[in-house]
Order: structure tokens, then sequence, then C-alpha cells
């Protein structure tokens, strides 16, 4: 990976640079685990490599890593690693099945579950270096509102909420908007439904939420959910999963997987700038 990054990539200078994404940066999080957040992020970066983005996957879920399981990944350098110095931010960086690339955390960076000064300073100097040589960075943050997860989306230029119908779902996806809203000043969240039971039933969701949040959350700029799309219920997804396969590899023609590929499209229509 060595052509991937310049050696002036890892100056330490970088970490007090601006970060300017410029829709380069999209934070996929959800306000509670389990919602397939990760699932997304690794299918929707493969429909995105599909349709010509040079893409890259970090995992942001430093406590609770789990991408590199997704992608059935054993990786021998990971951000450990890197924030301590012991190897290159290029060396850390993987080919994905799927074909985009991946910086893995590790699972169980129990020391990187806060947000230390120094966490965010390597975060930042990790993320300004690979932003010039991606046309896509997104970020799988963890579930909720800890510090780390609100600072890895405040990298984002754009926040993709994944949230089911599941009403406990819902509730802490309300909670983190509302947080996104009064300490970042979020104008806009997209959301996805993942596990959708029926056609429309997210746009019906994303409108429910957006009703509670214009009644209860007072900002100075009202926030507005934009609802990118459902992922419906489909049993491919779990075979997959159980593979430890990328759906967009295994069966990219079933429903959920079309549905991937119709976010990825939108997603290069609305947000992603087009490639150099």
């Amino acid at each position: 990976m060595n052509d991937v990054l310049t050696p002036t990539a890892e100056h330490p200078s970088t970490a007090k640079l601006p970060l300017r994404p410029h829709g380069k940066v999209l934070a996929v999080t959800s306000g509670k685990g389990g919602v397939g957040k990760t699932f997304v992020s690794a299918n929707l970066a493969a429909a995105l490599a599909k349709r010509g983005h040079k893409v890259l996957v970090l995992d942001a879920d430093l406590g609770l890593a789990n991408l590199d399981v997704v992608l059935n990944l054993y990786p021998k350098i990971t951000l450990h690693d890197v924030f301590t110095g012991k190897a290159k931010l290029e060396d850390a960086i993987l080919q994905a099945p799927g074909g985009f690339s991946v910086l893995l955390a590790g699972s169980g960076m129990v020391e990187y579950s806060r947000l230390t000064p120094e966490v965010r300073d390597e975060f930042l100097r990790i993320i300004s270096s690979l932003v010039p040589h991606y046309d896509v960075v997104l970020l799988d943050t963890g579930a909720g509102i800890s510090d780390v997860v609100l600072f890895a989306v405040s990298l984002a230029s754009e926040v993709l909420m994944v949230a089911t119908p599941e009403p406990t779902s819902l509730t802490d996806a309300y909670a983190t908007i509302k947080v996104l809203a009064g300490q970042q000043q979020r104008q806009t969240v997209r959301v996805i439904v993942n596990q959708a039971a029926r056609p429309g039933s997210g746009l019906a969701i994303t409108n429910q939420l957006q009703q509670v949040l214009d009644r209860f959350v007072v900002t100075d700029h009202p926030i507005r959910l934009v609802h990118m799309g459902d992922i419906p219920v489909d049993p491919e997804v779990r075979q997959a999963i159980m593979r430890r396969q990328l759906l967009m590899q295994a069966t990219p023609g079933c429903p959920a997987g079309a549905a991937i590929s119709q976010l990825a499209r939108k997603l290069e229509e609305s947000v992603i700038p087009k490639p150099a």
C-alpha cells in the first residue's frame, strides 16, 4: 500500500490540519447495536466500488470492532498498532473482498473506548491522511452516543443512520439524532431502514421520526431527515452473514442486494463527488 499514502501523510502535524471532507467522509452509525450497521457499511462499500469509486471503510468502533468478522479477514496489523506507533498507516490498510480497502480496529481495544486527547489526535491524523487518497471513506462507528462515537461522527460530512422498525431501535435512533442536532448542529441526517417488513415502511418510519423531532427538539436550525431507502427482510442476508461473505458478492441480485445497489446509486447522485 506504499503507493496509496505518501510519506508526508505520516507527519504528526496533520493532527492539527482542518479536515475538509467535502462529501467524502460518511459516518454509518446507529442508536443501538444489532441493527446491521456493519453489514450495511461493508456491502455499501462493495456497491460503491462496483460503481467505480475508490472506497475505504474504517472500523471506528474501537471498543467492539467486528468488521473483520463480517469480511472474514484476519489482520496482522490493526489500528491499535498504528495508534501505538508499532506500524505505519499504509501497512494497516487491507484489500477486502468486494473491491474496496479496509482499516480494521481489532476487537477489545478497551484503552481506546474513551476519547482521550491522544486517541482524538491519532484519529484525526489518520482520517486527514486517508481523505486525499479515496473517493469515499466510510466510518463504521460504534452505536449510541459515547464520546468516541460522537467524535467519529463529527469527522463526517454526512451521517447515515441505520435503524430497524423495532421500537427500541427507533427510540435510540431518535435519541442519537437529538444529540447530533444539539451538539454538532447537524441539519441533515440520512436514514436507512434495515430489515423493512414491507415496501414503503421505511419512509413512514422516517416521517414519524421527523414529526417527533419537529415537536420535541428545538434548535437554531431544524434538523431534517432524508429517507435514503429500505433494506428488506431477506433470508439471503442471514446466509451471507453466517458464511462470512459479502451479500454483494454472494447474491447481489437478491432483494436486499438490489436495495443496497439502489442506496449506492442514490448516495452517488446526492452526496458523493464524482471520481476525478
